[in-house]
């Protein structure tokens, strides 16, 4: 799975069941990157209804030992997912998103995917704060 299928997934359908069009993506996983299972305190949205983001993320960040700011850094949003967060993920991740800016000024690039990581989240069915949209 890509990057942005697990961030999506891991958010959008913690347990498991429905696509997005984040999964259509191709795998560009790095070998050792790791992922977990759903939390199962976490409660199953209904059909048809958006799922919380903010509550998802924020329940997960009760429940995580180390303080990161999921709200403003793709960095401490993938390691509150558990997914890898080196930099070669991230550049793996903004190519999955079509990133067209330069990979070594990390500081726009990180800034860049955090707001399209929050984008797709909202159009897969996530709902998403006014205060973390563009």
């Amino acid at each position: 799975m890509s990057f942005l299928g697990s961030i999506v997934s891991k958010i959008l359908h913690p347990f498991g069941g429905g696509t997005t069009s984040a999964d259509a993506a191709p795998a560009n996983a790095p070998a050792g990157s790791t992922t977990t299972a759903p939390t199962e305190s976490a409660a199953a949205p209904k059909p048809g209804e958006p799922v919380d983001v903010e509550a998802v993320l924020n329940g997960m960040s009760a429940k995580n030992s180390q303080t990161l700011n999921w709200r403003t850094s793709i960095v401490d949003l993938m390691k509150l997912l558990d997914i890898d967060s080196s930099l070669s993920a991230r550049k793996s991740l903004a190519d999955e998103l079509h990133y067209t800016g330069d990979k070594e000024d990390s500081a726009t690039m990180n800034v860049w995917l955090h707001k399209q990581v929050i984008k797709k989240l909202e159009e897969n069915g996530g709902k998403v704060p006014a205060d973390l949209k563009d």
